[in-house]
């Protein structure tokens, strides 16, 4: 399956570090990557059908300065959909007048859900399906952007529906705050002052975070496997749905 990384921040992050991390996985995940990240109200989207051990995309993304409070980044390993750019995660809709970024890992078996106009899927995967069902039933339950207390209790609802189908673990994020629901594996880690050092489970690299962060400063990351070393990560329970704001943990 997929392997999917996410951050969420209080003030404006690298992503880099982890990012190289996750790309470094990419030979068994082959079959497309992609990056999306919010500058402002923005989204900038980075999405390519090659590994990221080999695009050319891959080593502009990782010689880009991303700063961002709020990442999704996602290796492909196709299940559903033939290789291909449309079928390449993150996928981005808008809703209310936001951008939305998703991805998942999983493979969701019959998830053929009644779609109207405002929603549709361009590619061929369960996944963008899935996304695009969100974005439908969140536009049904709410006439205007509720609040992140409310789309969390929102989608607690609409979760376990699509998780019935199989394996759901998914990224969500609408540059305010970041939701992660588990199926069967995901990990979170929460960055603090004082900040340390880390190293790359994969690779032979250390960042020293102490030198690049203010101590008002918090990050959370989420990853399908832990991605450092020498830091705490802790498992996602299965169907578990968990949203993250401001680098915090804000509910179970």
């Amino acid at each position: 399956m997929c392997q999917l990384l996410g951050m969420n921040c209080h003030g404006q992050h690298d992503i880099m570090f982890s990012f190289r991390g996750l790309a470094s996985r990419a030979d068994e995940h082959k079959d497309g990557f992609g990056i999306a990240f919010f500058e402002g109200r923005g989204l900038r989207h980075f999405v390519d059908h090659h590994s990221a051990r080999r695009s050319p995309l891959a080593e502009l993304v990782k010689s880009y300065p991303i700063r961002s409070d709020n990442v999704i980044a996602h290796i492909r390993k196709a299940t559903q959909g033939q290789v291909a750019l449309e079928n390449t995660h993150p996928f981005q809709r808008e809703l209310w007048g936001r951008y939305w970024a998703f991805a998942h890992n999983g493979n969701l078996k019959d998830f053929q859900p009644r779609l109207h106009a405002a929603f549709r899927p361009v590619g061929q995967t369960d996944s963008e399906r899935a996304f695009c069902w969100l974005m439908q039933e969140l536009a049904k339950a709410h006439a205007d952007v509720p609040s992140v207390e409310e789309l969390t209790r929102t989608l607690a609802e609409l979760m376990p529906q699509i998780a019935a189908h199989g394996t759901f673990n998914m990224l969500l994020t609408n540059g305010e705050a970041m939701w992660a629901h588990c199926s069967t594996h995901l990990h979170y880690t929460l960055r603090g002052f004082p900040f340390g050092s880390a190293v790359l489970q994969d690779e032979d690299l250390t960042v020293d975070f102490g030198s690049q962060t203010m101590a008002s400063d918090r990050v959370a990351l989420v990853a399908t496997q832990p991605l450092t070393r020498d830091e705490t990560w802790t498992p996602f329970g299965s169907g578990e749905l968990l949203v993250f704001r401001q680098g915090a943990l804000l509910r179970t």
